[in-house]
């Protein structure tokens, strides 16, 4: 644009001096010199309107001169400010690629020393590696020559050994050898002989087990169960909360379970009277809910009801699962699984029936065992078999019978259901898992000790009460007291303080529920004494 401008500055510099040579030419004179005729003749030529054209042909070139330079001049003042801005910010660009460049040249020398470290740190290690393998290598020659030693002196060891002996290796093994199996053949003798003598032990054993299997007692079948339940009061005021006003809760009570409840003189206690003892049992348990719980009206008995017949069907439920865990039966209907667990609250001339019918399936596996029958079937066919106890109190008709029927409903294999409805003879038998039953039943039933409580069974009932007690930690003595109705549990008073102490009474008295049949209750007494003694010299 500067040269553009200085292009046309010129262009108007030669006009202006072509006009003015062009006026000289005219003016000027001759090579004989212009006279004065010749100069006013000329200047006559020259009009005075080609002297004013010539001025304004010469103002315009000046004019647009000075407008082209002047644009000329803002262009490139434009271009000078535009170029000083381009600078700086080229300036500002390369001031930033320099400073990442600096980043970069700083990071790259950090990793550089990284890798110097690092490159350094494996040399070491490959060092070590070279030394711990040229040590093992040492230890391997080393441990080479030790084993060429060994063997070397084993071979010394075994020519003496022959040397002394007068005996080859060969020949001392076939001694050796010799040696071995007439001890073997003494032993084997004596091996022998015992198991004759266990053998005819044994077969004495199953002559008795097969004589058992052949007593078939008869007994007639009477009601001897309890019927009754004791609930124990904390205080005899609490009748009165029982009875509830004009006899509204009592009421109450028995018109909701169907249980008879009894209120005498007998101090802090009630009795609950039914022939169902499942129904007897949930009774119970609504009652002494609301004992602790102290607010009796007739809205909270049913609510008291309906939670206690939940737990006793889950009661009754976990009773069947256990009986068949420990019997090892499976794939059983659940509802014969609910049927086993009421009969937990069932007794039979004293005897626990769910208790009897897992006592009898025992008998009878062992007694299958013995003649290499189908142990599952038989035990089966005697779990089953006093089903029907279940449901005595709600249908007509013997429990055989009735357990026959509901071990067909829910899909019993023909031989259990004949086992069950055979058991008591009402049908002739025709299987020998029928016998089996029949004999499993007598001998659970007629065994010492089954359906009265003898002197064995008391003493084991103490002993596993002190038992009990004794399993907790910082327990010193236990003493069973009063037939049994007390345990007296002495602690020790630097391992016990007083709140563990009434912890220990109590989950003792819980376990002691759980685990223990007894009648009536059991005092737990836990005592914690601290002595100091000193001596007066």
């Amino acid at each position: 644009m500067i040269v553009l401008a200085v292009a046309v500055l010129l262009a108007a510099f030669v006009a202006i001096a072509a006009l003015l040579v062009l006026l000289l030419r005219r003016t000027a004179p001759k090579e004989t010199g212009p006279t004065a005729e010749q100069i006013a003749q000329l200047k006559a030529e020259l009009t005075e309107k080609e002297l004013e054209q010539a001025r304004r042909d010469a103002d315009e070139i000046r004019v647009r001169a000075e407008s082209d330079a002047g644009e000329i001049i803002r262009k490139s003042e434009a271009l000078v400010e535009n170029a000083a801005l381009m600078r700086r910010e080229v300036e500002e660009e390369s001031r930033i690629l320099k400073n990442e460049l600096k980043e970069l040249r700083a990071d790259l020398e950090r990793r550089e020393n990284r890798l110097g470290e690092r490159e350094q740190r494996l040399d070491e290690e490959a060092r070590r590696q070279a030394e711990r393998a040229r040590q093992l290598a040492e230890t391997e020659t080393e441990l080479a020559d030790r084993r060429v030693e060994l063997d070397q002196v084993a071979e010394k060891r075994r020519q003496i050994l022959e040397r002394v002996a007068g005996l080859t290796a060969e020949q001392a093994k076939n001694e050796l050898v010799k040696e071995i199996e007439n001890q073997a053949k003494r032993e084997a003798a004596l091996i022998v002989r015992e198991i004759e003598s266990d053998a005819r032990k044994e077969g004495e054993k199953r002559a008795c087990k097969i004589v058992t299997l052949a007593v078939q007692r008869v007994a007639t079948e009477q009601t001897a169960e309890s019927v009754v339940s004791v609930l124990h009061l904390p205080g005899d005021e609490m009748k009165g909360r029982i009875i509830g006003r004009e006899g509204r809760n009592i009421r109450a009570f028995e018109s909701t379970t169907g249980v008879n409840l009894i209120i005498d003189d007998t101090p802090e206690a009630v009795l609950l009277s039914c022939f169902d003892p499942v129904r007897r049992e949930t009774a119970r348990l609504t009652l002494e809910k609301l004992v602790l719980d102290g607010r009796i009206h007739p809205q909270r008995i049913e609510e008291a009801y309906e939670r206690s017949k939940a737990e006793v069907q889950d009661l009754c439920v976990r009773a069947g699962e256990d009986a068949l865990v420990e019997l090892g039966i499976t794939d059983m209907h659940p509802e014969l699984v609910t049927l086993l667990g009421q009969l937990r609250y069932r007794t039979s001339y004293g005897q626990n029936v769910l208790k009897h019918l897992i006592e009898s399936a025992h008998i009878a596996g062992i007694m299958a065992s013995e003649l290499r029958l189908d142990r599952d079937l038989v035990k089966r066919c005697a779990l089953l078999h006093d089903i029907g106890k279940a449901l005595t109190h709600e249908v007509e008709g013997s429990h055989a019978l009735i357990g026959a029927e509901i071990a067909r409903r829910y899909g019993e294999h023909e031989d259990v259901v004949h086992a069950i409805e055979a058991h008591h003879n009402e049908v002739e038998v025709r299987t020998v898992e029928a016998v089996l039953t029949q004999a499993a039943d007598a001998i659970s039933g007629s065994r010492p000790g089954a359906r009265r409580e003898s002197l064995e069974a008391y003493v084991k009932r103490l002993e596993r009460l002190e038992e009990i007690a004794q399993s907790y930690e910082g327990v010193d003595k236990v003493f069973a007291m009063q037939a049994g109705r007390e345990i007296r549990v002495m602690v020790r008073p630097d391992n016990v303080d007083d709140i563990q102490a009434q912890v220990i009474a109590r989950d003792v008295a819980k376990q002691v529920e759980e685990e223990l049949t007894y009648p009536g209750q059991i005092r737990i007494t836990v005592v914690r004494e601290s002595r100091a003694t000193e001596f007066a010299r």
